[in-house]
């Protein structure tokens, strides 16, 4: 077929296409990828547990920002004709009691060829450090133990524990957010989670990834990271849950037999010019609207590892 006109246009930075007779054989698409977050620790007799970690936050919009204080990245370059995997995480369970558990690793996320990290698990036990994740686990409360790392450009690291803690009021570190490190526990409180990175790919500005709030055996329980993380207990109560589809981490538990919160689901969203025709897999559950000229799709859910959307 000849050539007839090939031009470049750019709307909002959020797409650039190159036409071929009122076609396209590529785009570049802006994405918003965040993978589940991580379980806030489950309690047995008297323990205290840290948050989990917010899932990772890769973000590629122009003048916004990953995870972990990185700039956004590079768009993505999509071919017409093109499939391309896309992945949901869904976030961690909750440690539970009556035993002092570990939460469960969030799981990734995935579109195309950018995946990122299941938010870092925490624990009840006293003493246990948090896992590395998106952003870290927080630590369980005890002497000295520390929270988990975050992923270079994801996410932030979980907050320690209170130290030598003494009943009744010591409490773990607050899990790690995509936005800033989890507070650390103190003998008269939980962390609180760190907060989460706001986005407007959508139209309208949203925080998530935030991580979660650990728990406290008095004083003050950690509250859940700005961005979807889910409170810690206290005294003698179970975490609260991250918030569904923002990555956020679950709450830690405290006091006797108490589970801990589970993680929020991730999410993943990108843009691409009106005229492309974009189907998805039978397992994904998505919505699209308009925003500045483009189609964002916003996929919520996935039911297989397996899923994909093809680009015509």
């Amino acid at each position: 077929m000849a050539v007839t006109r090939m031009s470049e246009s750019s709307i909002r930075d959020f797409n650039k296409s190159n036409r071929i007779s009122g076609g396209f054989l590529v785009f570049t698409a802006s994405y918003l990828v965040i993978a589940g977050g991580g379980g806030g620790g489950g309690v047995a007799s008297g323990n205290v547990a840290g948050g989990g970690g917010a899932g990772g936050y890769r973000c590629a919009v122009t003048g916004e920002n990953s995870g972990g204080g990185a700039s956004a990245e590079s768009v993505l370059t999509l071919v017409k004709g093109g499939t391309y995997s896309v992945i949901v995480g869904a976030g961690g369970a909750g440690g539970s009691g009556p035993l002092p558990s570990y939460g469960v690793q969030g799981n990734s996320s995935t579109f195309s060829s950018i995946v990122s990290a299941g938010g870092g698990r925490s624990n009840g036990s006293g003493a246990t450090n948090g896992d590395a994740g998106g952003s870290g686990g927080g630590a369980g409360g005890g002497a000295n133990a520390v929270g988990g790392a975050g992923t270079t450009g994801q996410g932030y690291a979980g907050g320690n524990s209170s130290g030598v803690g003494q009943s009744p009021a010591f409490g773990g570190g607050g899990g790690g957010g995509a936005g800033a490190v989890g507070a650390n526990g103190s003998n008269s409180a939980g962390g609180n989670g760190g907060t989460g990175v706001a986005s407007s790919i959508t139209g309208s500005s949203v925080t998530r990834a935030g991580g979660g709030g650990a728990g406290a055996l008095g004083g003050t329980a950690g509250s859940g990271g700005a961005g979807g993380g889910g409170a810690g207990g206290l005294v003698d109560a179970a975490g609260t849950n991250g918030t569904a589809n923002t990555g956020g981490g679950g709450g830690g538990a405290a006091g006797n037999s108490k589970s801990g919160g589970t993680g929020g689901s991730g999410i993943v969203i990108f843009t691409a010019p009106t005229q492309a025709i974009v189907t998805f897999s039978g397992g994904v559950t998505y919505s699209v609207a308009t925003a500045g000229g483009n189609k964002v799709y916003t996929v919520t859910a996935t039911s297989t590892t397996s899923e994909t959307v093809t680009i015509s």
